[in-house]
């Protein structure tokens, strides 16, 4: 087992991250910029290293900086949380070269995964349902067009190396395919350094279904339920819960077996997210696997008790896992609302600023993940998600109202917050029944 681990992310990822490895332990350093200098991290890891200017390219995105501060503090193994050098297979590369265990899945693997239209064709080989559509890359406007009335409109166009909503477009006909495709590399380009895209038959109005695995180095793989994150905005996942209200026994082991495979096909070892779409009919396609811990791995945490992020760790030192596959249960219902600092009345945009005075909630089967508190200057340079609420009722009807009580006493002054769009959402009919689907939000106007 390591000694010293080194955190190379922020905000509550890396509280979570440290607590983790206290129980373990595990002597943590925390790396924060310049405008991080009184984040909670880097107050309350065992040390803390200043690795660069507020801009993410110049810290949380340096690399040299940090493995060099790996080399002064000794620390044997980087967990990259998520974002920032998570899914960065030329990181881990560096990591291997450096003779620092990355905490996550092997570049190999990684890169397998992160060409969506590469890993398209390894799940179509491993038997995994995918969304039809392109075989690979698509190179050219003509090659497009006859893809796209082979399978028929409407399309979605993606980009190979994409990620977080990015160089994505959606083609109703054939006239709007050539700005798509326009757009959707363009922005890939900027994002990436990346335009090559691929192209998918739209399912429309389907859920958003991603099946949590583990996988150790040993070759053992176990997937534990799932989350559905039909609640989006914009390609950004507002509210996340497990159960899926409509999944059922069956459709959870064929998801499962399915996620298992695709994890299998690439050689995957640590924790993984498959995610899938499901439409009205329950059929179900691959989207993509997350090489990483997700923003929402609390939700699985709760309803199967199973730590995964000290499973990151032990897995990253060798060890096999605990836990086999007809040891997980999935018990209750649990969901999640990730609270940002942002002004849902005027089109969600960021609000950073200095917090006055905050009041989080607390109570039987409540959670709060967060590295926020009284007097915290929130950085305009970072993502605006403060803190995420979980909670966990006997069923869902329960849950939903738990979380209504929940938000209700989470009082913050100083900054705007999405807390009351979150309780409207709650409030609405078909949020409560269940009846949603990825285009809801945008269907919908809570504003």
């Amino acid at each position: 087992m390591f000694s010293k681990i080194l955190i190379a992310n922020r905000g509550e990822i890396a509280i979570r991250i440290i607590r983790a490895c206290r129980e373990l332990g595990i002597k943590t350093v925390a790396v924060y910029s310049a405008a991080d200098k009184s984040a909670l991290h880097a107050q309350i890891a065992d040390e803390a290293v200043c690795i660069g200017p507020a801009p993410s390219k110049y810290s949380y995105l340096n690399t040299k900086s940090l493995l060099a501060a790996c080399e002064v503090t000794g620390a044997q193994a980087i967990h990259p949380g998520f974002g920032f050098l998570s899914e960065n297979s030329s990181f881990v590369r560096l990591c291997d070269k450096c003779g620092i265990k990355f905490i996550g899945p092997s570049a190999a693997a990684m890169d397998a995964l992160g060409d969506k239209a590469n890993a398209k064709k390894t799940m179509i080989e491993a038997g995994v349902p995918v969304v039809p559509g392109s075989d690979g890359v698509v190179a050219s406007l003509d090659e497009a067009k006859a893809i796209a009335e082979k399978i028929g409109y409407p399309v979605m166009v993606k980009a190979s190396a994409g990620g977080g909503g990015r160089g994505i477009r959606l083609a109703q006909t054939p006239d709007e395919l050539e700005g798509a495709v326009t757009a959707a590399k363009q922005e890939a380009k900027e994002f990436f350094s990346n335009d090559d895209i691929y192209l998918e038959k739209f399912i429309v109005d389907p859920r958003h279904v991603e099946i949590q695995i583990l996988a150790d180095e040993q070759g053992n793989t176990i997937y534990l339920g799932e989350r559905d994150c039909s609640l989006q905005r914009r390609n950004q996942k507002v509210m996340e819960e497990s159960p899926c209200p409509v999944m059922t026994e069956e459709l959870r082991r064929k998801m499962g077996e399915a996620a298992v495979r695709a994890a299998k096909a690439c050689g995957y070892a640590n924790a993984g997210t498959a995610e899938f779409l499901v439409d009205k009919d329950l059929n179900f396609y691959f989207m993509e696997m997350n090489a990483r811990i997700q923003v929402e791995h609390p939700v699985t945490e709760m309803v199967t008790g199973v730590d995964l992020v000290k499973a990151q760790i032990n897995i990253a030192a060798g060890l096999p896992l605990e836990y086999r596959q007809e040891d997980i249960k999935l018990t209750g219902h649990v969901i999640e609302c990730r609270i940002n600092a942002e002004d849902p009345r005027h089109g969600f945009r960021p609000c950073p600023g200095r917090i006055k005075s905050i009041h989080m909630p607390g109570g039987f089967g409540v959670r709060i993940d967060s590295a926020v508190y009284q007097g915290y200057e929130i950085p305009p340079f970072y993502d605006s998600m403060i803190a995420k609420v979980l909670v966990k009722g006997r069923d869902r009807k329960e849950a939903i109202q738990k979380m209504k009580v929940a938000l209700g006493e989470f009082l913050i002054e100083g900054i705007t917050t999405n807390i009351d769009f979150q309780l409207e959402l709650l409030r609405d009919e078909d949020v409560e029944s269940g009846n949603v689907d990825i285009g809801f939000l945008n269907r919908k106007s809570f504003e």
